[in-house]
Formats: C-alpha cells, structure tokens, sequence
C-alpha cells in the first residue's frame, strides 16, 4: 500500500512540475517588439490613375516600401492598403499582400474595384490614401507607413443600363420605389433589347430606369416605344392591360419597338423552392441559397442583397436537388437551361447584388446594390 501511495505522490508530482513548465515557456515566449515602421516609396504623391476597362489585367503600379524593423528574426506580414481621403482608414481595403516582400504589383482591375469599394465614383477622379501595414499576426503590435495621396478615376464595374416594371398591371403597384420593382431581362447579345415573361393585372404600366425616378422612362403611343429621357420631355402614355393574364414584352430601346402578347403557361410546373448554388454564392457548391417566390406572380424568383464573389460561377437549382436546374454561359443576364452549363459570375468586384429568375423561361439577371 505505502509503494502506491508513494508512486501516486510522484505522479501528482510530475504532472505539476510539467504544467508549470507549460505555463512558464507560455509566459516566457517573447513578444516581437516594434522598432522601425516599413515606408512607402512608390507610388510617389500626388500620383494620378486614369483606369481603363480595355486594360483590366495589365499591370498598373507597382507598391515598393522598406522594410519594417522588429527586434528579432521573423518574416513580416505586409499589406497595401487604400482608403478614401478623409476617412482616416476607417475601413481600408486592402489591394495587396506580401510575406517577406518589399513590392507587389497590382492590376488595373483590383486597383478600380477597391477604389470603388471604398466610396469612388465612377469616371470621377477622387482622392485616395494608401499606406503599408506591417504585422506578425498576434505577436507584436502592427505598425504602419508614411500615407501616400494619389487620384484615381476609375470606371464602372457594371456597364449595363436596366429597365423596371411599375405600374397596376404589375408587382410593384402605382409606387416606383417598390422593392418588388421586377427589371426586365437583358439580352446578353444585344445591351437594348428587353424581356419579360410573366403575369400582368388588369390595369397599366411603364417601363423606368431607376427606381423612384421618372425620367428616363417608356411609355407607348400605341403602336411604338415612347422615351422620356429627361424630365423636361413630354410624359408618353402608359401600356394598358385589359386582361389579367401571362404576357410576354420585348422592348428595344434603341429602335423604340415593342411587343406585348399573350403567354400560355398553363402546362408550367410550380415549384415548391428555387435557390442559387455555386461557387460565388454564400453556399458554395454544398447549400443552396433559396429565392424568394413572388406572390404576384408564382413563377417569378428573386433574391435580394446576396453576396457574390467574382472569379466564380452559379447555377439555379429547385427543391435542393439537381434534379432540376438551370445553367448558362452569359454573365449578369442570360437565358439558363436546364441542366445547362455553370453560370459565370463575371463580376469585377465582391458585393451585393439583387437576383431575379423566371422558372417558366429560365432567364436570369442579376444587378448590384448600389
């Protein structure tokens, strides 16, 4: 008996001394500190960026910076980082990463969509700030460089105009600032011309650019397209439908044609769900992420302020299964067939964007927030 107690003591013994070795090698580890701050050498100030779409991938500046001191050995994490003058890095994006490096070239392409991140405007020239930011993870404080100033005009990532539905006849009612204003379909071909399969109600409508605003717009004089493109233009007269019903539109905005006729969607499938899935989507390729079904009309889904990343694709699928879905080849609007390809996102930017599908055609478009 007095030999186990003995060899339990010792146990206890060792398993003290070895957590208490534990904690003293935690307590004792050292902390990097922080001597000399990196500082950015190019671009210089004042440094101005005219970007071009033509030149997305080419190659735009190269970031260069020297090297940030702490008092020990250790490969520092570097990041290039840019915000709108004014804001005091509130909310930096960060153009570019480095480990162990004093440069990184970056592209036309990532310098626009930070700078458009970040509060620019597009083909408006405004002032940027950018800054280098110096780190060991958890190890040390961070320290930052000297804050360039530079001009950049960048261009929209969205090059598309779009056409809304309002109206009586139509989700959104009399009021042009709905959330349920449904835009047309885009033809991918051909950026002026527009369609829309789905359920009218028995009353009018007309076609707007913007939500809440009444110009530019379209209305008909009953036989051609009517545009309003400014305020001060005569307002044309509105579409009128006499009898409830699925109707197809198509419009050209470029030729002022239009037609509006009668759509037999008796023999369409309802669907209990429709979701996005995919690469881009908040899912990934594993969850869908499911539409919302229109009350107004039940072969009409859509999907508001969904994040999307570029460089990736999606698909549409109903009732989690892909036993059923719509895939195509066109970005931002395009026809999806069943069992087609992967849609490519084809964005230029990570944001939000507003969703909308017709399962009775199969159309697709998708629009940022602004």
């Amino acid at each position: 008996m007095k030999m186990k107690n003995i060899t339990k003591s010792l146990l206890i013994l060792l398993s003290i001394f070895a957590i208490s070795c534990e904690t003293d090698d935690v307590e004792d580890r050292p902390v990097a500190i922080a001597v000399d701050a990196p500082v950015l050498a190019a671009p210089g100030e004042g440094s101005n960026y005219v970007l071009d779409v033509t030149n997305a991938a080419s190659q735009i500046e190269r970031f260069v910076w020297s090297s940030a001191n702490f008092d020990q050995d250790v490969v520092v994490n570097y990041e290039v980082q840019l915000d709108k003058a004014g804001n005091n890095f509130a909310a930096p994006k960060v153009i570019a990463s480095a480990a162990g490096q004093n440069q990184s070239a970056v592209t036309v392409q990532t310098l626009n969509g930070a700078a458009i991140a970040a509060g620019g405007e597009p083909f408006e020239a405004a002032q940027f700030e950018i800054r280098i930011k110096a780190s060991l993870n958890n190890a040390s404080e961070a320290m930052y460089s000297n804050v360039v100033t530079v001009s950049i005009t960048p261009y929209t990532t969205y090059p598309y105009e779009d056409l809304y539905l309002t109206g009586t006849a139509t989700a959104a009612g009399a009021e042009n600032t709905a959330a349920n204003m449904y835009p047309l379909f885009r033809d991918p071909a051909n950026g002026d011309s527009y369609s829309y399969t789905g359920y009218f109600a028995p009353g009018q409508f007309k076609l707007v650019r913007k939500k809440g605003q009444s110009a530019p717009s379209y209305g008909t004089n009953g036989t051609s397209l009517v545009a309003r493109l400014t305020e001060a233009d005569a307002d044309p007269a509105a579409f009128e439908v006499t009898t409830a019903g699925y109707y197809t539109l198509t419009v050209n905005v470029s030729e002022l044609t239009y037609t509006f006729v009668p759509f037999d969607a008796s023999a369409a499938p309802t669907y209990p769900t429709i979701g996005v899935i995919g690469s881009s989507t908040p899912g990934g390729w594993d969850n869908d992420t499911d539409m919302t079904q229109s009350t107004f009309d039940s072969h009409i889904w859509y999907i508001n302020n969904i994040a999307l990343t570029l460089n990736g694709a999606l698909k549409f699928r109903a009732n989690n299964s892909w036993d059923t879905n719509w895939g195509g080849p066109t970005s931002y609007s395009g026809v999806g067939v069943p069992g087609g390809s992967d849609i490519p996102v084809g964005i230029s930017l990570n944001g939000n964007y507003n969703i909308l599908f017709s399962d009775i055609t199969g159309q697709y478009i998708y629009i940022p927030v602004n």
